[in-house]
């Protein structure tokens, strides 16, 4: 029984197959991957103005920039040397801060105070996944993390903010104290691996055009184009 808040589809409700699949590889501590988000919103909504009646499908797969970081996090100025050194770190985030600007996100990394590991976070989006649509999941976790400084590597700050999206909290505590999706988020982690994908976002359009990186909606819109001609 999917959580309250599930939009889950009743039992006998047989809805068209999608026309359009994209499979989308990311984290969730990911700015690129935020702002690619956003640029695969507008795409998605350009082609929706031509095709209005396109039904389209958004699945989302785990990715750890940083797999190895404690549960409990580290703090950010301390991650922010380590991989870019501090002075560097200014302007790598003053660029995104500017490319996030452009396509209507207000980040404030000023507000981050610890660096997470997000396996917790990618359980939760699984586990939201299996019962529907998980995208306004994902679109509160980016938000939590970028734009309030929430620390989205805690099981009851997780369960908060899947509670502002619909979902239970009790529901989400209770899967988050336990196992569960622990193996399916490490299983796609490797497979995503496996294939060659190093770095994120990532889409995939029918499972037969990819592109790797936040590019901006004509370049999506081509590589959907093409997965969408042929046999």
């Amino acid at each position: 029984m999917p959580p309250s808040g599930s939009n889950a589809r009743p039992d006998g409700d047989e809805r068209k197959a999608p026309s359009l699949v994209v499979d989308v590889v990311s984290d969730i501590v990911c700015p690129w991957c935020f702002i690619g988000k956003r640029k695969l919103e507008a795409a998605l909504a350009e082609l929706g103005r031509t095709e209005p009646s396109l039904g389209v499908a958004i699945r989302w797969h785990p990715f750890q920039l940083n797999p190895d970081l404690p549960a409990e996090g580290i703090p950010r100025a301390t991650y922010l040397a380590q991989k870019f050194g501090a002075a560097r770190a200014t302007d790598v985030y003053a660029r995104v801060q500017g490319v996030g600007e452009s396509v209507g996100i207000p980040f404030r990394f000023d507000r981050i105070e610890r660096q997470p590991n997000t396996l917790d976070g990618h359980r939760l989006v699984a586990w939201v996944q299996q019962h529907g649509d998980a995208s306004a999941l994902v679109e509160r976790l980016f938000a939590a993390y970028f734009i309030e400084g929430r620390f989205v590597g805690d099981r009851d700050e997780l369960a908060r903010i899947a509670t502002e999206s619909g979902w239970a909290g009790p529901d989400v505590r209770a899967m988050l104290a336990s196992d569960a999706m622990r193996q399916v988020v490490a299983d796609e982690c490797r497979e995503s691996a496996d294939v060659g994908i190093q770095g994120v976002p990532f889409f995939m359009f029918n499972g037969r055009t990819a592109v790797s990186g936040a590019h901006d909606p004509p370049t999506l819109l081509e590589a959907i184009a093409a997965a969408r001609g042929g046999p």
